[in-house]
């Protein structure tokens, strides 16, 4: 589990492609400090497992369902990368709940400034959408951030300084793809909502439930 707080700006140093997967090497520093052989980082807000590491580097497989579902493909030699490690039992959560299990991407669409803070408009897809909600989370590459608007086919977000110049946000621009994970606790209420109810919100549910 991670929490959406970036510990580390990381670069690709090498893409190894084979027939339907990746292995993709990270370099990175501060977050090797306590690497282990099948440790959890999330890259881009994606879980991956750390499957060899050196003292300034870092590699891990790459399936195709990941590379399906996320922007991983967009990556290149020396781009940059959002790096965290697992949440540890004692650690702050300074974030919300990120599993590290994308749901799907969408496209920055407009970046525009607003005094200290830049705002980012994000098109993506209604089944993305249908679980944002406005002031609700959402991890933007791996990026604990708060939704501060919705539209019929988009969603914004407000950056603060620290955070655009602390992360891999600072290098994206219009036309990027970015990895976007719901809030999970609101997939998990739907699917208990329409077991329930056979797929209707109906008054009878509502008053056994204590509504």
């Amino acid at each position: 589990m991670f929490t959406g707080i970036i510990e580390e700006v990381g670069a690709v140093l090498r893409i190894q492609k084979n027939s339907a997967s990746i292995k993709l090497t990270i370099e990175a520093s501060g977050i090797l400090s306590d690497v282990h052989i099948g440790d959890s980082i999330a890259v881009n807000g994606i879980c991956l497992t750390v499957t060899e590491y050196s003292a300034s580097s870092f590699t891990a497989d790459v399936m195709h369902e990941t590379l399906n579902r996320t922007a991983l493909s967009s990556l290149r030699p020396k781009s940059p990368v959002n790096l965290e490690r697992a949440m540890s039992a004692d650690g702050r959560f300074g974030g919300h709940i990120v599993s590290g299990h994308i749901d799907g991407t969408g496209t920055i669409v407009r970046i525009s400034q607003d005094n200290i803070a830049v705002w980012y408009t994000i098109r993506t897809t209604p089944k993305i959408l249908r679980y944002i909600v406005e002031k609700g989370s959402i991890a933007i590459d791996g990026i604990s951030l708060t939704v501060a608007s919705l539209k019929p086919d988009s969603f914004l977000v407000s950056v603060i300084p620290h955070t655009r110049e602390h992360t891999a946000l600072c290098a994206k621009h219009t036309g990027d793809l970015v990895n976007l994970e719901n809030d999970c606790i609101a997939k998990y209420v739907e699917k208990f909502v329409l077991g329930e109810t056979g797929g209707s919100l109906t008054g009878a549910f509502l008053a056994k439930h204590g509504f």
